[in-house]
């Protein structure tokens, strides 16, 4: 099969968000392996077992989701390098391997603290269906089907649910509780290095996605029934052992499950809000 390249038909479009992003993946770099955990060994000594559960909850299913997707954007790769997109896939390189680092923070991170043994009992099962089926579901489709239906569902399920709703939540429950207790430092570096690199990936996928609005303006239902669809997800944490559940009540490092529904709901807005502004600028453009 015969190709052209890209690079030397007509060079690489440098003025790109996709290329800025990966611009940008370059200049933020940081490695799982330089972070200091001394001083978290020593906090996690002095903890109690109802707030080691806690964060073993958080991390099993941090762990569980940051495996899952290093497993699972193959497919959204190969899609976008059919596509002939170079600069597309030349950022989805940086951010397969941020997935695989954010993988091996998380691993780090247990076995610093002294944590070897299996942990997979902690997660909950909403979660262990969102990470075991619907996700590798949605990315795997791409195999076999490229449509722009499936790539809108690919992106809405890892980028504007996993990663811009569930992930961010869940920073949001680790970083309120660790700084109001000043603890573990070395773990919180990593979460917020972590988080720097999801901010891009959310904002690839928010790209993708409208720039699939763009062309295809129908696909804008498929996301939001989607969005509605991946909902009853986000309320994981009220359902993970140790009590949580109770709506009024908190987490073991004081964060109120109030404040943390709140949050959530104010990520999937701003998600819904921004395609929609995408939809509406197509609306407009159309309109006599």
């Amino acid at each position: 099969m015969s190709r052209e390249f890209t690079t030397v038909s007509k060079g690489i479009d440098r003025t790109s968000f996709p290329f800025k992003q990966y611009q940008r993946a370059k200049k933020f770099y940081w490695d799982p392996q330089e972070l200091d955990f001394s001083q978290d060994k020593e906090d996690w000594k002095k903890l109690t077992e109802e707030e080691k559960h806690d964060i073993k909850m958080r991390v099993a299913s941090f762990q569980a989701g940051e495996e899952a997707v290093t497993a699972d954007i193959l497919p959204l790769i190969l899609a976008i390098a059919n596509e002939g997109r170079l600069e597309e896939e030349m950022y989805l390189t940086t951010f397969l391997f941020e997935e695989a680092k954010h993988m091996e923070f998380f691993d780090r991170f247990l076995n610093e603290i002294g944590i070897s043994s299996n942990i997979v009992s902690y997660q909950a099962e909403n979660t262990k269906e969102l990470f075991n089926e619907i996700l590798p579901n949605a990315m795997n489709k791409l195999l076999h089907d490229q449509s722009p239906e499936a790539m809108a569902e690919a992106a809405t399920v890892y980028n504007m649910f996993v990663e811009g709703v569930m992930a961010e939540t869940g920073y949001f429950m680790f970083v309120e509780g660790m700084k109001k207790r000043g603890i573990l430092p070395g773990f919180l570096e990593g979460i917020n290095n972590v988080q720097m690199d999801e901010s891009r990936h959310i904002s690839y996928g928010t790209y993708l996605i409208q720039r699939l609005i763009n062309e295809h303006p129908h696909v804008y239902d498929l996301v939001l029934e989607k969005m509605d669809e991946l909902d009853k997800f986000r309320f994981a944490f009220k359902t993970e052992g140790g009590g949580a559940g109770k709506i009024e009540g908190e987490t073991a490092f004081g964060v109120k499950y109030a404040d943390i529904v709140a949050f959530s709901n104010k990520q999937m807005k701003v998600r819904k809000e921004i395609l929609k502004r995408a939809y509406k600028q197509i609306e407009n453009t159309v309109k006599p």
